[in-house]
């Protein structure tokens, strides 16, 4: 059988740099052809970064990708590398010469090309458009109509977009029909926890369907609130897992697969799901027969917590990087909460760029205020103490404000200073939020809840604890200083904000809270559902009452790294003004 030399970039691209994003591929087209590929693949929207967004209805932008990708062809030629057929995605518009219902011509496309000799030679659209969870793309996107097929080197190479294995029908069945020795399927997948298990079997089944092997590129990095892990994979037609990229890194992952030969008399017209097939034709001498590369490498997994750890890491890193600040700057209480905050930052961008400040009032207790000197200094990170009392004394001489009132004072007090700093020195100040405290509702608005970002805004209280856990068994068991200390694990959640409180004063215990927010909030599930999945009705009653009256709240709150399958933000969406209630 043929055998052909597959070059899967796994790499991160930055939503809106064109310039930046084609020179990461002209970098890893030169890796590429360096490591004697023969085919080179880039992921999804590549070129623009993804998700685009709005900017898919801006015409100026569609018609700059595509000048970029013409441009991009052009300079790999001249380069030397332009034998290499490359395959990138992109934003393309539909020319449709019969615009027709429901895909009008000069519509946005979410879109893939492969670049040959210095040309476009072939250009196809996303077929299946989610529109689920973050994904507008019936928003923004018309569907493509074809089954593109590139025969190089003797094989023919079906490709695909994303959801189009994620769907069922359309071009894993056509791919089959079309008679592909290989299916390429580019994906800007963003993560959720446990998602790469679903993935690698969703790869699998397809690659039965397809009957050929199916090599899936996926995109790495961040962009806003979402993460993309990599994690691209490789599967023989029965399932069998050839090769697997490590997970939250850029990588180039090339590996020799041996694949039928293409047909004389392969299909042609349309097929599975009115897709027409479209073949173009690269080169039909196989390459002749060579020593292949020592066999594909299947990266080692992440654990759980690890993974989610480094999801959090990267989606902080590249909201830092990719928006141009250099500092970050975290209230320091000593709870567990800002030092897990503390210890993501220090991962993410170097102690050396992270500032804390400890914000004492006289509700602080001594040993919070010793905890976040200890973690400074288990850190390395930039540390100082600033007392609220002064302000909070002025405050009070005129205001005279009591209870709740006077707990959310000391609050905003400290989200002001913590903004001021900001503005002086140029940090961005990260909110250290909670899942759990989002959604009952348990923070102040422009207290706790101010800065640029949230690192934890997906993470529920209960895993709060586990990665904190896990985050300094990993540090000495590298024989390194454990970054949290012990005490900010173990003592009782408190604000701080009265003489002797604690979280539970005014929440459910952690761990039955949070399984009863899953089931409301990630699950949609109703509270009859929950009272019978053994929860007490009244603590249930109180406890969705709390999450629907904090909408308003939610809505005010900084972006932050998405981990769950329905985060805070774009995954769920309800009315602030909202007569529904699922209870009485």
């Amino acid at each position: 059988m043929p055998q052909l030399r597959l070059a899967l970039n796994q790499t991160d691209s930055r939503v809106g740099d064109l310039a930046r994003n084609a020179d990461t591929i002209v970098r890893g087209t030169r890796d590429s052809a360096e490591r004697g590929a023969h085919l080179v693949v880039f992921p999804e929207m590549a070129l623009t970064g993804y998700p685009v967004e709005d900017l898919a209805l801006r015409s100026s932008f569609v018609e700059a990708s595509r000048a970029a990708l013409r441009a991009l062809a052009a300079r790999l030629a001249e380069e030397g590398l332009g034998e290499l057929p490359v395959l990138v995605g992109y934003l393309d518009r539909c020319e449709t010469a019969q615009p027709k219902y429901g895909m009008p011509a000069g519509a946005p496309q979410n879109a893939a090309a492969v670049l040959h000799r210095g040309e476009v030679v072939l250009t196809f659209a996303k077929h299946h458009l989610p529109n689920y969870g973050v994904f507008d793309e019936y928003r923004y996107f018309v569907p493509g109509d074809t089954m593109p097929v590139l025969r190089v080197r003797g094989v023919d190479v079906a490709l695909a977009i994303c959801e189009d294995l994620w769907q069922d029908g359309g071009r894993v069945p056509a791919a089959r029909s079309a008679g592909a020795g290989l299916l390429v399927s580019v994906n800007a997948s963003p993560y959720e926890r446990l998602k790469d298990d679903t993935r690698l079997e969703l790869v699998r089944k397809r690659a039965q369907e397809a009957g050929c092997t199916l090599a899936y590129l996926a995109m790495t990095g961040g962009q806003d609130e979402l993460v993309f892990d990599g994690d691209s994979i490789v599967v023989a037609p029965d399932g069998e897992v050839v090769a697997r990229a490590p997970q939250f890194a850029e990588h180039l992952m090339v590996l020799d697969l041996e694949l039928p030969s293409a047909s004389a008399d392969a299909s042609t017209g349309v097929v599975d799901d009115g897709l027409r097939i479209e073949r173009v034709v690269l080169s039909e001498e196989p390459v002749p027969a060579y020593e292949p590369e020592p066999a594909a490498e299947c990266a080692e997994r992440l654990e759980d917590d690890e993974e989610v750890y480094a999801a959090l890491v990267t989606g902080l890193r590249a909201y830092v990087r990719k928006n141009g600040f250099r500092s970050v700057l975290i209230g320091l209480s000593g709870g567990i909460d800002s030092a897990l905050v503390a210890a993501i930052a220090c991962d993410a961008v170097g102690a050396e760029n992270v500032y804390g400040i400890s914000m004492p009032s006289k509700y602080s207790s001594e040993h919070s205020k010793d905890d976040a000197a200890e973690l400074a200094r288990r850190t390395g990170l930039n540390f100082r103490t600033v007392s609220i009392a002064p302000m909070f004394d002025a405050y009070m001489g005129s205001l005279g404000l009591t209870g709740l009132a006077e707990e959310n004072l000391q609050s905003r007090l400290r989200g002001t200073l913590l903004m001021a700093v900001s503005n002086q020195e140029g940090h961005i100040v990260l909110a250290p939020g909670n899942k759990s405290e989002l959604a009952v509702g348990y923070s102040t608005l422009y207290g706790d809840s101010v800065g640029a970002y949230g690192p934890i805004k997906d993470v529920y209280k209960t895993s709060v604890f586990r990665l904190a856990r896990w985050r300094n068994r990993a540090a000495a068991e590298r024989g390194e200083t454990p970054p949290i200390p012990e005490n900010s694990i173990s003592k009782p959640p408190s604000a701080e904000l009265r003489p002797g409180q604690v979280d539970t004063d005014s929440l459910p215990d952690y761990p039955v809270l949070d399984a009863i927010l899953e089931l409301y909030v990630d699950r949609d599930k109703g509270a009859d559902v929950i009272v019978a999945a053994g929860y007490d009705r009244e603590l249930v009653t109180r406890t969705l009452r709390m999450v629907d009256r904090a909408e308003y709240k939610r809505s005010q709150y900084p972006p932050g790294t998405k981990i769950s399958a329905k985060g805070f933000g774009k995954d769920r969406r309800l009315p602030i003004t909202n007569g529904w209630r699922e209870t009485a």
